[in-house]
């Protein structure tokens, strides 16, 4: 007769309270958000689930009323292109940058233009004093009567100003700054920004407020705080810019309402923030003369294309090991280019210094931009100029071949708009390699290979008559 066992004990699970991640031991550190002492024990399953009463009965889908819903104008049209046609009320857009981009300047900027079309505005301050953003405001232009400011860290006096002023758009400035009384931890910290964040963004979708609230980031450019605070908000918006550029550029990582593939540019001085709708002109040098190691490349930020201009310097080298320095482009992608210039055009650099940089604090890490690169560097080494006229477009095969970017005709509407008369391009499949052809007034220059491209272009190998090495002249 077989003996009745008794079922085991089941193992008691854990898991991450900050991003979900579940082991069957506890750890000290997650494995998934390496998150510190967030790791706790499953509360025991309940037995039974009880029904409870609904807020609204369900309905169908198409009789939902979306007119409360409709976004409407920040008055800053390249934040409306980027959250996909402007401020929906109910939604919660988180805004990360470096300390000193600009996040505040460009929040009180959408706060006074949203103030002048007549919607009521709250800003909250937990990092300056009230008499500090009014300065700000007074230089920028930002003083309307339906803008109003409230310096305060704690939540319950924040959820007070939003009962008093009843606005339409809340900004916060910044959610690690503020701090609920009756929760533990420090400002800033994990479970304090968790449960800020949760109790605006309940209060938002219930008064069908839009929330906007600044967040910082760690140094490694991300988000500080949960994980968790990402997942809560409809929309993320990362602010980023090089400290020594006036250049600006807002980009959706995250948008419940839009596309995630736009970028918004703006110009930033003392005088405060100022859209650009055409960045191009920021990154063109104004080339007066013709000189060597200059290339114009087509590049796409979103769905905007841009044209700019990569710089590049070849010296001879009297180190063991030379330098490869670059400023606004892929160290890596620069790396293959060498490589692949070496290897299938017959240009050795391997005892010359070589410098690539972008001009106008572009930042080119699209593969698109190998050809405008490889251009540069070799008409640098060379000492011959390229034609001023001429714009290239192209990723660089590991085997020297052409390869086909997305958004071709795009970037050559741009070229041809922004006055080009000529532009290199990825020979199309099936087609003939060093043909040309007329699109729209502008000369396409169909390439397979990067030794042809540089056939075409005239930098072709002369040797020496006396021996030595030779050059692309």
């Amino acid at each position: 007769m077989a003996t009745k066992t008794s079922p085991k004990p089941a193992r008691p699970g854990y898991h991450c309270h900050e991003c979900g991640w579940e082991t069957g031991k506890w750890v000290g550190r997650c494995g998934e958000c390496q998150a510190w002492g967030t790791v706790v024990e499953k509360a025991a399953p309940r037995s039974r689930v009880q029904a409870g009463p609904v807020t609204t009965p369900a309905r169908p889908i198409g009789e939902v009323p979306i007119e409360d819903s409709q976004s409407r104008s920040s008055g800053v049209p390249e934040l409306d292109r980027v959250l996909g046609g402007g401020l929906v009320p109910g939604a919660a857009i988180l805004l990360a940058g470096e300390p000193g981009v600009g996040k505040s300047t460009l929040l009180l900027e959408v706060a006074a233009q949203t103030a002048r079309l007549r919607h009521r505005v709250l800003y909250v301050t937990g990092e300056e004093s009230a008499a500090q953003v009014r300065m700000r405001a007074d230089r920028t232009g930002g003083i309307f009567p339906d803008l109003y400011l409230a310096a305060e860290t704690d939540l319950g006096a924040v959820l007070g100003h939003v009962e008093d002023v009843k606005p339409t758009l809340l900004v916060i400035d910044s959610v690690q700054t503020i701090s609920a009384g009756d929760v533990d931890g420090v400002p800033g910290g994990v479970t304090q920004v968790k449960e800020v964040s949760a109790a605006l963004i309940r209060m938002a979708k219930l008064r069908n407020i839009t929330l906007v609230i600044i967040g910082h980031v760690t140094k490694d450019g991300s988000i500080a705080g949960p994980r968790v605070l990402e997942h809560l908000v409809d929309v993320v918006l990362q602010f980023e810019g090089e400290r020594t550029s006036r250049l600006r550029m807002v980009r959706a990582v995250k948008n419940r309402f839009g596309p995630v593939d736009e970028v918004g540019c703006f110009d930033l001085s003392a005088a405060g923030i100022v859209a650009i709708a055409d960045p191009t002109g920021l990154f063109l040098d104004a080339r007066l003369s013709i000189v060597p190691g200059t290339c114009v490349a087509i590049s796409m930020e979103g769905r905007r294309p841009l044209l700019s201009e990569v710089q590049a310097l070849v010296t001879a080298s009297a180190a063991e090991r030379p330098r490869r320095t670059v400023s606004g482009v892929d160290p890596s992608r620069v790396a293959v280019i060498l490589a692949v210039l070496q290897q299938h055009a017959g240009i050795r650099l391997h005892a010359h210094d070589v410098f690539v940089s972008s001009v106008g604090g572009a930042r080119l890490t699209e593969p698109s931009n190998d050809v405008a690169i490889a251009l540069a560097i070799v008409s640098a080494w060379a000492g011959k100029p390229l034609n001023r006229h001429i714009a290239a477009v192209g990723e660089l095969g590991l085997s020297g071949e052409l390869r086909r970017v997305r958004d071709l005709g795009a970037r050559l509407s741009e070229a041809r708009r922004m006055g080009f008369r000529s532009a290199l391009v990825p020979a199309e499949l099936g087609g003939t390699p060093g043909q040309s052809k007329v699109v729209d007034g502008l000369r396409v220059i169909e390439c397979d290979h990067v030794r042809r491209a540089l056939s075409l272009l005239e930098l072709q190998r002369e040797e020496k008559p006396t021996g030595g090495e030779g050059r692309w002249g």
